[in-house]
Parts: C-alpha cells; structure tokens; sequence
C-alpha cells in the first residue's frame, strides 16, 4: 500500500472537514498563507514538530499521517464533532451570532452511531440562558441532531427560530400541525399553541454536557 504524502493528507484533511488555510495557519500561531504555501509550494518541506502536533489533535489523527514519528496511540475510532460559536437562547431570547466554527469536540464513533446517530449530521452549541433548567444549564453544550430539521417533530427538545430569534426549547406536536413551545423552568412562559409553519426547526437536541 502506498504512504499518502503529508501534504495530500493534509489537504484532503482539510477538505474533508470543510477548513480553510488561513484558519488553520491562525489555530498554529502562523501567518495567514502559512498552511497554503506548504500544501502548495513545498515551504517548509516539512512541518515543525510543535505545528504537526497541533494539527493532528485538531483532525483527531496519528501525526505520523502529516509526517511525524508514530505516537503509539490511535484515534481511528474518534469523531470530530464541530462546535459553532452560536448561542440557543434558553432565556429571554437572543439574535443569533455569526455560526462560525469555535472548535471540536472528538467523540466515540461507535457510540454516536450506536445512539442511531449520524456523526455528519451533527453540531454543537452552547445553551444561553436559563429557561430550560432545571434540565439544560446556562454555558451547557448541546449536540444538535441536524437531520430532524426535515423529520417530523416528536416531543423532546429542539434547537428552532422563532420570530428571527434562535432558542432552545421543548416541543409538543398537536392537532392540525399546531406545536407547543415550553420552557422546562416554570418562571418562564411557553407558547401552547404555535402554528407550525412559524417555527423553523434547527434539529433536535440529543446530548448535554457540563462543566460541574
């Protein structure tokens, strides 16, 4: 079998992943073309010991893949899970910020699919406000299954737009395609009775996680 060539592994990593150069030269502390010039001029021939190393925690792969010595330890089983820099109001409700990428977050590939998830249908976010605690906490992030943005609602929690404003709430189907919109802490108030055709749904809400 044929090595692939750290530059073309690099690259299709970047593909793969939907990165772009310049990112990726800021994440190691390089100027913006830094990435670029290697993938494409050959400068440097190979990358420092200390910037592979970032790159390959940040893809979740053995830095022998970008042309460093084997590590010993394999992440094949590892999937990235992007983390947008946006916020689910779970309070009084928020404008959305610019959903740009914040970082990853690696997860068990066998265990998401285990959970009949798609590992490329999934984002996460970061709860902002209160609404829905006692059961998500404000700054708790969320994994946000993408796919239920064109399946039917059951009721559980979701990640939706309403009136321009991007929240995380519980949902509840009803007749004649009526939801109720709730908020799990009673302090605040809910919408019984929505027409479904005004909430715009994100996903669905299918793991918490929490800094205690």
């Amino acid at each position: 079998m044929i090595k692939e060539e750290p530059r073309t592994a690099l690259e299709r990593l970047i593909a793969e992943n939907k990165e772009d150069f310049a990112g990726l030269s800021k994440l190691i502390g390089r100027n913006p073309t830094y990435i670029q010039q290697f993938i494409k001029r050959g400068s440097p021939k190979k990358l420092p010991e200390a910037e592979r190393g970032i790159l390959a925690r940040y893809f979740g792969v053995d830095e022998t893949l970008l042309g460093g010595p084997a590590t010993g330890v394999r992440k094949s089983g590892i999937r990235l899970i992007p983390k947008l820099a946006v916020g689910a109001s779970a309070g009084a409700g928020a404008l959305p910020d610019r959903e740009t990428l914040a970082g990853k977050i690696g997860f068990d590939e066998k265990w998401l699919r285990k959970q009949g998830l798609d590992p490329a249908k999934l984002s996460l976010i970061q709860v902002d406000g209160d609404s829905m605690s006692p059961t998500l906490n404000h700054n708790d992030d969320i994994m946000v299954d993408n796919r239920a943005a064109t399946d039917s609602v059951r009721d559980g929690i979701y990640v939706i737009r309403l009136d321009d404003v991007l929240m995380v709430k519980r949902l509840a189907s009803g007749p004649a395609g009526r939801l109720s919109v709730l908020s799990d802490n009673p302090a605040y108030p809910g919408w019984p009775d929505v027409d479904g055709a005004a909430v715009s749904i994100i996903g669905r809400v299918v793991w918490a996680g929490r800094r205690l």
